[in-house]
């Protein structure tokens, strides 16, 4: 576990290259803090053995015998303000560059979790995900701030501590040295035990986030089902659970707390006892035992700090490891790593194929069997087939968000894999019909990645027909959009969708049910415009609406992940096949496609 967790810190370095200077320095500044509280009981002792008129034979002894004790007290206010200005010096530069730390995981945390396969997001939910860029995370900024280099100062401490006091009394230094050996072997095997709860802590956690998220989300079908006593209940058990785990981790760290603090009053009163006996029978004088008495309680204060860091700590490497782990899931979808292999910048003619493809969500329960097709340069293809046929998971494959377990897949004779992800979903233009509306401006959720003038874009949205939305927005393209675009309809949204892929100009044109949820009139006025977008370009069109598919070049019907028929409307009309059956209902009105 030790050797686990050292590599995983390590692989924390990397995010700390810019601080080095910082962090020598207060590496640096711990030795004269730590001097400086180790030396405030001997200061107190050797004051108390002046007054006493004590002989002693502690170094600092020869300094101060026959002087004021004014001195004493001027040494030791410059030893507290020393100490409180470097530590103070020391918090506030260990804190900044623990939020620089955390700041350049979360980015990376972020930048790696957007460019993870569909795939791992269709099993990781969104709560979960987020507790480790948010709760995760947080719990590392913490302990890096105070638990990492506070353990360090805390063992300089115990280290400067015991060198002090075997130099003024070996034997009672060691008897007192001798009590930390059972009390750290203790501590450690409570540690141990507060890791595996702490664990289940962020694992409960997870899940409560998870439980929360996915309720707000589906809030309209909560209420509209009358679901809200059900989930909350579900909830509470879920909140029970989270509820216990930290009760687990409590009962460690006051464990830890409670018995460090009985151990340094039960040393406290050996002492007093050894000590008492000493300074009767005139070993010591009262100035040697009033410093080890202060010591004796400064020893195990840097055990109770080491043992409420290590909770911090435990707490950090259990954030620690549920982070690695995240960073260690494998980006699936990735461009080659044999540039020689990649091919960029070619003039794209729109020639589609499909060879032998056969791809699952689930092991072995193929959405996709051994699919082969072509589609020409230009031409307009239309899927049609019942639900669960594979339309959508088709487009997915295309756009590389999901790879097919066989076959292949080429855009002009070039395999997909072999162009580099920025060109080719540049290539593409995808319309789906479960737009996503970023929160933002008009504009914005228009332009997304393209540098298109805003006077430019004004003209393309007059010549596709948003005036009238527009319109009836407050600040036209400068009008904020609420989360998902909830203060749109979903028409409108759609609108946007069409829009913002005109936009971009793209050789190869997708749509998977663009325009499923806009009225007649706005489907009307789009049509005419979507025949100046799909002129001279490769289009694949997913419709329910026979208008929409008997337009098209050539019709592919599926069936079980299975080509089963293709051919134009007439020709598949007059074979009496699946497309037949399927629009004799819909011109009954009793299906779509």
């Amino acid at each position: 576990m030790f050797l686990k967790d050292l590599k995983r810190i390590k692989r924390l370095g990397r995010y700390l290259t810019n601080d080095k200077r910082t962090l020598y320095l207060i590496v640096i500044i711990l030795l004269p803090v730590a001097f400086a509280g180790a030396i405030q009981p001997l200061l107190v002792g050797q004051a108390i053995t002046i007054l006493k008129n004590e002989s002693s034979n502690v170094w600092l002894s020869k300094t101060f015998v026959g002087q004021s004790i004014n001195l004493i007290i001027i040494c030791l206010l410059i030893s507290v303000l020393l100490r409180l200005i470097l530590q103070g010096y020391q918090t506030y530069n260990i804190q900044a560059v623990g939020q620089k730390l955390t700041a350049r995981i979360r980015r990376e945390l972020f930048a790696h979790s957007i460019s993870l396969s569909l795939r791992y997001h269709d099993k990781m939910p969104v709560g979960k995900l987020l507790t480790r860029l948010t709760n995760d995370v947080d719990a590392l900024s913490e302990v890096f701030g105070s638990g990492a280099v506070g353990v360090i100062a805390d063992f300089v401490s115990l280290i400067v501590i015991s060198l002090t006091m075997l130099s003024i009394d070996k034997g009672l230094a060691i008897i007192l040295l001798l009590t930390q050996i059972p009390v750290s072997y203790f501590i450690i095997w409570l540690q141990k035990r507060y890791r595996r709860a702490n664990y289940q802590v962020r694992e409960e956690l997870s899940q409560l986030n998870s439980d929360f998220q996915e309720n707000l989300q589906g809030l309209e079908v909560v209420q509209m089902f009358r679901r809200e006593e059900i989930n909350s209940n579900k909830f509470s058990k879920t909140g029970e659970s989270y509820r216990k785990a930290v009760d687990g981790t409590i009962f460690y760290d006051s464990s830890i707390s409670a018995f460090i603090e009985w151990i340094s009053l039960a040393a406290v009163s050996f002492v007093l006892a050894i000590g008492g006996y000493l300074v009767t029978s005139g070993n010591i004088g009262l100035g040697t035992l009033t410093t080890f008495i202060l010591y004796s309680q400064r020893l195990f204060e840097p055990l109770r700090q080491l043992a409420e860091r290590f909770t911090q700590i435990q707490g950090g490497l259990t954030a620690i490891e549920r982070i690695n782990e995240l960073l260690d899931e494998e980006i699936e979808i990735k461009d080659s790593l044999s540039k020689k292999y990649l091919v960029k910048n070619f003039d794209v003619k729109g020639k589609i194929e499909f060879k032998n493809v056969s791809f699952f969500y689930k092991e072995n329960d193929y959405v996709i069997k051994d699919l082969s097709f072509k589609v020409n340069p230009g031409e307009r293809i239309a899927f049609v087939g019942p639900t669960g046929s594979g339309k959508t998971t088709l487009i997915r494959l295309l756009c590389r968000l999901y790879e097919p377990q066989k076959g292949e897949i080429f855009i002009d004779d070039i395999n997909i894999k072999n162009i580099p992800l920025i060109d080719l979903r540049n290539m593409l233009g995808v319309v789906l019909q479960d737009t996503f509306i970023f929160s933002g401006n008009v504009a914005q959720n228009l332009k997304l990645s393209s540098d298109i003038k805003d006077k430019d874009l004004e003209i393309l949205c007059k010549r596709l027909g948003l005036n009238e939305l527009l319109k009836k927005l407050p600040n036209g393209l400068q009008t904020p959009l609420r989360e998902r675009g909830g203060n749109l309809s979903s028409g409108e949204r759609q609108l946007l969708s069409v829009a913002r892929v005109a936009i971009r100009n793209p050789s190869i044109l997708i749509m998977d049910e663009a325009t499923a949820f806009m009225d007649p009139t706005t489907e009307a006025t789009l049509q005419k415009d979507l025949k100046n977008i799909l002129e001279n370009r490769t289009a694949l069109v997913i419709a329910h609406r026979l208008a929409t598919i008997e337009k098209s070049d050539k019709i592919l019907v599926l069936k079980g992940g299975s080509l089963v028929e293709q051919g134009t409307h007439e020709e598949l009309r007059e074979k009496k096949g699946l497309y037949f059956q399927l629009s004799e209902l819909q011109e009954k009105g009793f299906a779509d496609f």
